[in-house]
C-alpha cells in the first residue's frame, strides 16, 4: 500500500469514494477481495494537450465501423474490465459502489460499439476538472483505444485539466502516459477539482 488512506471504512460508499479521490487515493481489491487504498509516488497522468492518435490509428478508426457512446452501458463496461483480462482488482463490492457513483453523476463510461455489440470501453471518475481513469477493455482490435481517444477529446472540449491513470504500464505508456511526482500530482489535483466544469 502506498501513502495509506488515513481512514478505512467497511462500506465503500459514493461519498467515501469522492472523498478519497479528492485526496489522491483510489481503491483496489486484493486477492481476498479486501479494499486497499493507494496513492503512488510517482503518479501517472495523461497530458491532455499532447495525447493524440497516430496517423495509422486515425486511419483505422475512420474505417472501423465503430460507434462511440457515453454512459449507456456503465455497469457492463466495468464487468468486462473485471473479467476480460483474467484476475482483477475490481471486486463485486467495487462494482456496486462505482455503479452507485455512476448514478450520482461522478462515474462515467465511454463505450465502443460494433453494431449492437459492446466491443470496448473505458470507465472512470470525475470531480470538477479532474478525471480518474480506472480501467479499459477490448474485444476487438483497437476498440479500447477508440474509447480512450474519444474520452480524451471529450475531456479537452469540456475544459478538464487533469487525466489521472494511476500507474504507468506497457499499455498506458503506449497511449502517452507519463509519470510525475506525487506532490506535483496532488497540487494539480487540488486545482483541477475546483474547476467549474462537468463531464
Amino acid at each position: 500500500m502506498n501513502h495509506a488512506f488515513p481512514e478505512r471504512q467497511p462500506v465503500l460508499s459514493p461519498s467515501l469514494l469522492i472523498s478519497a479521490y479528492g485526496k489522491g487515493f483510489f481503491p483496489m481489491a486484493d486477492e481476498n477481495g479486501m479494499v486497499q487504498w493507494h496513492c503512488p509516488d510517482p503518479r501517472a497522468v495523461f497530458p491532455l494537450e499532447n495525447v493524440r492518435p497516430n496517423t495509422r490509428l486515425q486511419r483505422f478508426l475512420r474505417s472501423s465501423g465503430f460507434a462511440l457512446r457515453t454512459n449507456t452501458a456503465f455497469r457492463a463496461v466495468m464487468q468486462y474490465c473485471a473479467t476480460v483480462h483474467g484476475e482483477s482488482w475490481i471486486s463485486p463490492v467495487m462494482l456496486d459502489a462505482y455503479n452507485a457513483l455512476h448514478h450520482r453523476g461522478n462515474a462515467h463510461s465511454v463505450e465502443t460499439w460494433l453494431g449492437n455489440q459492446l466491443v470496448g470501453g473505458i470507465y472512470g471518475v470525475s470531480i470538477g476538472g479532474a478525471f480518474f481513469g480506472e480501467s479499459m477493455f477490448s474485444l476487438k482490435t483497437n476498440a479500447s483505444k477508440a474509447a480512450f481517444h474519444h474520452l480524451v477529446n471529450h475531456l479537452r472540449q469540456h475544459g478538464f485539466e487533469l487525466f489521472d491513470t494511476q500507474f504507468v504500464n506497457r499499455h498506458t505508456a503506449s497511449l502517452g502516459a507519463v509519470e510525475i511526482p506525487r506532490q506535483a500530482f496532488l497540487e494539480a489535483l487540488a486545482k483541477a477539482t475546483l474547476a467549474p466544469v462537468s463531464f
